[in-house]
């Protein structure tokens, strides 16, 4: 048994509702991966400004609308079945960087997550991210530092116009990563089990799952903001309100992608 399983001040509520959600859809979970070393940079944005860009309803914290973004690395994403045989196909998009930029989203009363973009450096990744999900990669040019030692660092340019993302973060010399308060902002910002996305007129969604992720607060240095103007006006008046890092997690679950008909959205 876990033990925090029994811990209610802890947030495991939303990872145990994203489990029974992924496994209750036939064929889940498709494939598994490691997502390693994670900063999360965290932004509150004007709610009528983001939903202007956003073909979801937005997921409000007490009124108010946040986006967040993620850099880490996935590491040996492969399916979950078939061993190494199955894996060999992917390969070359097995082990990259990524950036997304997320913002909060719900339907049908489930919670999830929207990315207005994602960068990857993987020109095949590029290709395939939004035929097969309708993830709105870009090309970027992407460096990390962030294997957590009070200091991590990260570059993000955006490979057509040279926009972007410079950030430097310190976290206290006692930090100890855990896992989230339930009920509070960072929970909100941190623990989401299900994306939505869009492509044209379709409309898909595809799940996650994996324990909550254990984190500690940042304090953050950005050197350059401009790849987030990519993402739509909202960007202008953005004000950053709290950041995170993790460790990560070595076994990710991710379902297939599912489409949602438009008479459902209304």
């Amino acid at each position: 048994m876990t033990p925090e399983l029994t811990v209610t001040k802890t947030s495991w509520q939303p990872s145990l509702a994203g489990r029974e959600r992924l496994l209750a859809a036939w064929g889940d979970p498709l494939f598994q991966a490691s997502w390693l070393d994670v900063v999360f940079l965290h932004f509150e944005a004007d709610p009528a400004l983001l939903q202007k860009v956003v073909p979801w309803e937005l997921d409000l914290f007490a009124g108010r609308a946040f986006v967040s973004l993620v850099a880490f690395t996935m590491q040996d994403m492969r399916p979950r079945l078939g061993g190494r045989l199955a894996a060999l196909p992917f390969k070359p998009i097995a082990t990259h960087e990524f950036l997304n930029v997320r913002t909060y989203v719900k339907h049908a009363g489930e919670p999830g997550i929207y990315f207005l973009k994602e960068w990857v450096p993987n020109p095949l990744s590029v290709a395939l991210g939004p035929v097969a999900f309708g993830l709105p990669y870009r090309l970027g040019r992407l460096r990390y530092d962030n294997l957590f030692a009070q200091e991590v660092t990260g570059r993000v340019e955006d490979a057509r116009t040279g926009k972007a993302l410079v950030y430097s973060c310190r976290a206290d010399a006692d930090a100890i990563h855990k896992p989230c308060v339930a009920g509070s902002l960072d929970e909100f910002l941190v623990e989401r089990y299900t994306a939505f996305t869009s492509l044209g007129w379709l409309r898909r969604l595809f799940r996650i799952w994996h324990p909550p992720w254990p984190v500690v607060p940042l304090q953050v240095e950005i050197q350059d903001l401009s790849l987030l103007s990519l993402t739509g006006d909202w960007s202008h008046s953005a004000r950053l309100v709290a950041a995170h890092h993790s460790p990560g997690m070595a076994d990710v679950w991710m379902g297939r992608p599912n489409f949602v008909r438009r008479r459902s959205l209304l």
